[in-house]
C-alpha cells in the first residue's frame, strides 16, 4: 500500500486548465444525467428495466419482455450507463484535485464529494426503481443532481482559490439576497418536482400521482417563481453598489436564463406539458442553478492560487 502511494505521488499533477476543463465536464454532465433522466420519464420507460442494479431479474443488459418494448429498455438503460461516465468524470476530477501539490482542502474536498454524490445518486435511482417510482422518490432523484450541479460549479471556482476565508464582494445585505435567493430558488425546485408528481409523466403509466391539482401545484411553483424575480431585482440594486463588471455580467446569464426558463414554464403548461419541453424545462432548471452557484461564487471569492 505504502508502494502504491508512492507511486502515485510521484505522478506529474494536471495543469490547472486540464483541472479546469474536469471540472466543467463534471458540471455539464451532472446536468445532463438530470435530463436523461426527464426523458426516461417522458417516455414512459421507467420501469422498463424492471429491477436494480440488473436490467430484469438475471440479466443486466435489456432482453426480450412481454411488457416493456425494446425502445422503452434501452432508454432506461441508457440512463443508467451515462451514470457510470458521470462518475468516471467525477473519478477524473477527484485524481485531478488530490494529484494537485500541495494539496488544498476544500479543492479536494468538493472533488471528493463528485464521486461520492454519483455513487448516492445511483443508489437513489435503485431505490426510485425498486419502489416502482413513486413521485416523491422521483423529486429526491431530481434533487440530489440540483445539488450536484451546485457543488460543481462551486469546484469549478475552487480550482484557482485558496483554502482562506471567502472575501465577500459588496455590502453585507447583498450576501443576505443571495442567501435568500438561493432558499427561494430550492423552494421553487421542490414546487417543481410537485408539479412533476401531480402532472402526467410518470415514468410508467401504472405508477400513481401526487393527490393534488396539477394547476395548484403549477400556480405554487408559479408563485416562487415571482418571489425568486423580485429577490434577483433587489441583488441587482445592490450589485451597483459594487462596481463588479464580473458580477454584472454572472447576474446578467442568470437573469436571463430565468426569464426564459419561466417563459419556457407556462408555454409548456398552456401546451399541456409535450414531452419536448418537458426535457428542455429540465435542462433550463441545471442551467439556472448552475448560474446561481456562479454568481453566489464569483460574489463570494477567496485568494487566488
Amino acid at each position: 500500500m505504502t508502494a502504491l502511494k508512492a507511486r502515485i505521488d510521484a505522478i506529474a499533477p494536471l495543469s490547472r486548465r486540464a483541472q479546469r476543463t474536469l471540472a466543467w465536464a463534471v458540471v455539464v454532465t451532472q446536468a445532463l444525467i438530470a435530463v436523461t433522466g426527464s426523458v426516461v420519464r417522458v417516455t414512459g420507460s421507467g420501469l422498463a428495466c424492471t429491477t436494480w442494479p440488473e436490467c430484469h431479474p438475471g440479466s443486466m443488459v435489456p432482453t426480450e419482455h412481454p411488457e416493456y418494448a425494446d425502445l422503452n429498455q434501452w432508454i432506461e438503460f441508457g440512463n443508467r450507463l451515462f451514470t457510470g461516465v458521470v462518475g468516471l468524470i467525477a473519478l477524473a476530477a477527484f485524481a485531478a484535485a488530490y494529484l494537485e501539490r500541495p494539496r488544498r482542502s476544500r479543492y479536494l474536498k468538493l472533488a471528493m464529494a463528485m464521486p461520492l454524490g454519483v455513487a448516492v445518486q445511483a443508489v437513489l435511482g435503485g431505490i426510485t426503481v425498486r419502489l416502482d417510482l413513486l413521485w416523491w422518490t422521483v423529486a429526491v432523484h431530481f434533487l440530489a443532481s440540483a445539488v450536484m450541479v451546485w457543488l460543481a460549479v462551486m469546484l469549478v471556482y475552487a480550482v484557482d482559490e485558496q483554502d482562506g476565508p471567502a472575501r465577500p464582494i459588496g455590502p453585507p445585505v447583498l450576501g443576505r439576497a443571495l442567501q435568500a435567493s438561493t432558499v427561494l430558488l430550492l423552494a421553487l425546485l421542490v414546487a417543481g418536482t410537485m408539479v412533476t408528481g401531480a402532472g402526467p409523466h410518470a415514468g410508467d403509466a401504472q405508477t400513481p400521482r401526487l393527490a393534488v391539482p396539477v394547476e395548484t401545484m403549477a400556480h405554487v411553483h408559479a408563485a416562487f417563481l415571482y418571489a425568486f424575480l423580485a429577490v434577483l431585482a433587489g441583488v441587482a440594486l445592490l450589485l451597483r453598489q459594487t462596481g463588479s463588471a464580473r458580477l454584472w455580467k454572472h447576474y446578467a446569464v442568470l437573469i436571463v436564463l430565468v426569464l426564459a426558463q419561466g417563459a419556457l414554464g407556462f408555454t409548456q403548461f398552456a401546451l399541456g406539458v409535450p414531452e419536448l419541453l418537458v426535457a428542455l424545462h429540465v435542462m433550463g432548471a441545471m442551467a439556472v442553478i448552475a448560474a446561481t452557484a456562479a454568481l453566489w461564487s464569483a460574489a463570494h471569492p477567496r485568494e487566488r492560487v
